[in-house]
């Protein structure tokens, strides 16, 4: 399930005081299957370009196209089902009496048989890491990070061949964060689904993505591998952002121990680089 973006440009509230040029001539494609990270500052255009993905914003100029079919096109309910958005706090979305009525509102309304639903929706929440014995439970008596993984069981319930996480841990402490980022690798691994996470840590997406692409005032200002993108701190700090903390480190250890790659742009990358050159140090290693 591809998404090709050509001649991408939106503009806010045209022809008023308030007019915004959004995005501007984005041309991007995602292949099935990727994983890709998607970063930039407040403003730069994330959060506006993923909502042209599932048609909730139609481009003032170019055109979006999700397998062929054009997100302005007539059949929204079916491109919506291909393309599930997680905004951040999706939690605060809930609002049925238990969790399978949370989960299982979607799949209602495809007026499905109810055995089929409960299938479906146990499924769902296994894949998020829950228990089926919460399926009764009130959402609003679940701690945060339930709350946040019932909410994406009722988009993964859907079968999306995409999906699309905008923050999704804000607000979550780093056990909640890491338990949700688990699971969303498992779901990327074993359904070989598009992935696309929105995020504004770049420790988050150097672990977890091959593609990031970031944004700048609405355009994109690079595309490519973690450490082709994360090698160009200058480039990064000139438009706000910044590398992964690792990679300040590993930089400086460089200029005092020349040997070490300082390619290097997650904490377990830099343990086993570091562990690898105090092996050639003690000539332990070739």
């Amino acid at each position: 399930m591809s998404i090709v973006v050509e001649n991408l440009s939106y503009i806010y509230m045209p022809g008023t005081p308030f007019e915004k040029v959004a995005l501007k001539n984005i041309n991007l494609k995602i292949d099935d299957g990727e994983f890709v990270g998607i970063i930039g500052h407040t403003g730069s255009g994330k959060s506006t370009l993923i909502q042209h993905f599932n048609g909730l914003l139609k481009p003032t100029e170019g055109r979006v196209l999700i397998n062929d079919m054009d997100t302005t096109g007539k059949d929204l309910k079916e491109l919506r089902r291909l393309v599930g958005i997680v905004f951040q706090y999706p939690e605060h979305q809930l609002f049925e009496e238990t969790v399978y009525k949370d989960i299982a509102f979607g799949l209602r309304k495809q007026n499905l048989p109810e055995e089929n639903i409960r299938e479906e929706v146990l499924k769902a929440v296994e894949a998020v890491g829950l228990s089926g014995d919460i399926l009764e439970k009130s959402p609003f008596e679940l701690s945060g990070g339930q709350k946040r993984r019932v909410a994406i069981a009722g988009v993964l319930v859907m079968k999306p061949s995409i999906l699309i996480l905008d923050e999704p841990t804000a607000g979550l402490d780093p056990k909640g964060r890491d338990e949700i980022f688990g699971f969303i690798t498992r779901i990327h691994d074993t359904m070989g689904i598009t992935v696309i996470l929105v995020s504004h840590s770049m420790e988050d997406i150097a672990r977890l993505v091959d593609r990031v692409i970031v944004m700048n005032d609405g355009a994109i200002e690079m595309d490519g591998r973690i450490e082709d993108v994360f090698s160009d701190i200058e480039r990064l700090e000139r438009i706000g952002l910044s590398a992964p903390q690792v990679a300040y480190l590993m930089k400086k250890l460089k200029t005092m121990f020349p040997g070490i790659n300082d390619r290097v742009y997650t904490v377990s990358a830099a343990r086993d680089e570091l562990l690898k050159h105090l092996k050639r140090r003690r000539g332990l290693e070739p």
